[in-house]
């Protein structure tokens, strides 16, 4: 199988090559199952026959049932040939890597460690005999791979960008006169096809975590915060799910999250599936029997979201608890893990966009409606020119930039509200559209979160809940860099940062951290990290999902482009975004249903689900959901 998913080919010509005697096939796989995309349902398997090595041939997403196995070693195989059928071994479907392993001589079975990371290269790893032979290893032999790495998943299964030359060395002898790898990297290296097909991302839950600030009442205990992982989609995906849940946060979150799950908890049956009426029963070790039924039900809504995200096709009925013996610690319907826990809380529930058309006002336009509608309050009246804003998520306060960029003003969405004196103006010049006040963005705490930018610098500031002095937030990861745009997550312990550096502009994912105490807290961004690396530059971007966004922006020397982007970094393997010309500012709900609006060439346009964009409006700018 190669990068193309699947097959083989023969060394050094790129065709098809079958399985022959001798030194073998360079990328030989045996495959097992139907492909439901080639058959409308699944003949019966043989009972008898040879089992035969299978071209390759692409397949679809939807082949689920198809699973490829490697071949084994075969006699007199040479040690280039022995290296690439290892690696091809390595990208099978096999839970404990049997196959692979036998590939390997018998100190080195010992000591590999397959999961202690992947790494991800933009196509497979080119196997090389070393050009010049070492004379102090007659009896050994030694392979190069080599490439170029664009990513790498750790062993808690966190995807990082990483872009760089990849060059490895692997090192056989004979063993029982046959070629054997006994020194070799630990872990895997992939192609970005092989990955793409083995691996899956998927979101792993846990509560927001908001320290100094917890005792606050707007400080919502129940806050699910989005942790993506990759794990192998095929191999008990189920169990596979909850093994990573229990293990914890991945780092960059852990600061920031917490588990309702006791330190140590375990799974005390492996096998993990739906049954007939969709519902998980999932039995605990003991260190999750003592705990009271508000703790019980927040780990069966852990469990209930991250393996909803596994099973997408599947809607889960219910997650019921056991403990080792069978007996049910509690229960957590669909409707009740729903309501009571649904992540991105506080997103609004009336279906509205909002953007200040061409008279200055800021209207709300909903999915059926053919006209927007002025807001309610002083914003709706056209009187305060406008460059940017921001709804509440409970879509009942307001926030804008004045059109020169130095004021912000906050003012209630309903009738007869007075829009008031600024509560920030800028210290900086706004003679620029990329200078003084960036838009505005709500959390679902309710704080209002801003940045203040002037050609040599910005601070990032916090209004809370959008009133009394801004509180500074500092940066430290910033240097001497500038932030151009925000946007806050619901949960208000991530936040997207569009940041200038030497006239490209990049994304950057930042983590909110509140320390020192509750009268008097020490709020921070740590740990800026790339979310579109391959972008050189980036106009805009916005919140679309629990770990998406989706971001415009364009490569070097290319075309402007939207796409989604996972929060850690990778592709989103969400649908591809039509094209649309000219884009300066896109906003998405993080309810994933609702469509993107943005502001183009033809004005404010929409793209609802499965359809193409239309526009809404021929003038406007500052397209924003609630947030």
């Amino acid at each position: 199988m190669d990068t193309e998913r699947g097959g083989e080919r023969g060394e050094g010509t790129g065709s098809p090559a079958r399985a022959r005697r001798g030194a073998g096939p360079a990328r030989t796989f045996l495959v097992l199952g139907c492909a439901a995309a080639l058959l409308a349902g699944c003949a019966s398997m043989p009972d008898s026959g040879d089992v035969t090595s299978v071209e390759q041939s692409p397949r679809s997403e939807g082949e689920s049932q198809v699973r490829v196995y490697g071949v084994p070693p075969q006699d007199g195989a040479q040690p280039t040939n022995i290296v690439r059928s290892f690696l091809d071994a390595t990208t099978s479907d096999e839970a404990d890597f049997r196959t692979a392993t036998q590939y390997l001589a018998k100190s080195a079975k010992r000591t590999w460690r397959p999961f202690q990371v992947t790494n991800v290269l933009q196509e497979r790893p080119k196997p090389e005999p070393k050009t010049l032979p070492n004379r102090e290893d007659s009896n050994g032999y030694t392979v190069t791979l080599s490439g170029s790495q664009v990513a790498a998943v750790d062993d808690s299964h966190a995807y990082t960008p990483e872009e760089k030359p990849y060059r490895q060395t692997i090192h056989l002898i004979k063993e029982g006169g046959q070629w054997r790898i006994d020194r070799l990297p630990d872990g895997l290296v992939l192609g970005l096809s092989d990955f793409q097909r083995i691996y899956r991302s998927v979101n792993k839950y846990y509560f927001a975590s908001y320290n100094s600030e917890s005792g606050e009442p707007k400080a919502n205990r129940n806050a699910l915060v989005a942790d993506p992982v990759y794990l192998r989609q095929r191999i008990k995906p189920i169990t596979a799910s909850v093994e990573a849940l229990l293990s914890g946060p991945t780092d960059w979150l852990n600061q920031v999250t917490t588990s309702a799950f006791p330190s140590g908890t375990r799974l005390a049956a492996h096998d993990l599936a739906l049954d007939d009426s969709n519902a998980l029963r999932v039995k605990l070790s003991k260190d999750a029997v003592n705990t009271d039924s508000t703790q019980c039900k927040q780990m069966a809504a852990q469990l209930f979201f991250t393996v909803q995200d596994m099973t997408r096709a599947s809607k889960i009925s219910e997650v019921e608890l056991e403990d080792n013996s069978g007996n049910s610690l509690c229960s957590l319907s669909q409707e009740q893990a729903e309501r009571d826990f649904a992540p991105s809380p506080g997103t609004g529930h009336s279906g509205k966009e909002y953007f200040i058309d061409g008279d200055h006002k800021v209207v709300a336009m909903s999915d059926t409606a053919t006209e927007p509608t002025p807001v309610r309050g002083p914003f709706g009246t056209g009187q305060t020119p406008l460059r940017s804003v921001a709804i509440s998520r409970g879509e009942d306060t307001a926030a804008g930039v004045s059109s020169d960029g130095r004021s912000l003003y906050v003012a209630g969405l309903e009738d007869g509200i007075e829009r008031g004196d600024p509560l920030l103006t800028s210290t900086g010049s706004a003679k620029n559209p990329d200078t003084g006040l960036t838009a505005p963005s709500w959390d679902g705490l309710g704080d209002l979160w801003i940045a203040d930018r002037d050609a040599h610098g910005s601070r990032l500031m916090r209004l809370r809940e959008g009133k009394g002095a801004p509180e500074k937030v500092s940066v430290p990861g910033l240097g001497g860099r500038r932030i151009k745009a925000i946007k806050v997550a619901a949960d208000g312990i991530r936040i997207a940062v569009l940041v200038e550096d030497k006239g490209r502009t990049t994304l950057q994912l930042g983590r909110v951290e509140r320390d020192g105490t509750s009268t008097h807290p020490a709020l921070s961004v740590q740990e800026l990290r790339p979310i579109a690396p391959q972008l050189e530059d980036v106009v805009a971007a916005s919140w679309a999902g629990g770990s998406r966004l989706v971001v415009v922006g364009r490569e070097s020397g290319g075309v402007q482009q939207m796409q989604f982007m996972e929060t850690d970094g990778s592709a989103s393997n969400a649908q591809t975004l039509p094209g649309v010309n000219g884009v300066i500012a896109v906003a998405a709900s993080e309810d994933e249903t609702r469509p993107l609006i943005a502001d183009a060439t033809e004005g404010i346009v929409r793209l609802p689900p499965d359809a193409n964009w239309k526009t809404v409006a021929k003038e406007g700018t500052a397209p924003v959901y609630p947030g």
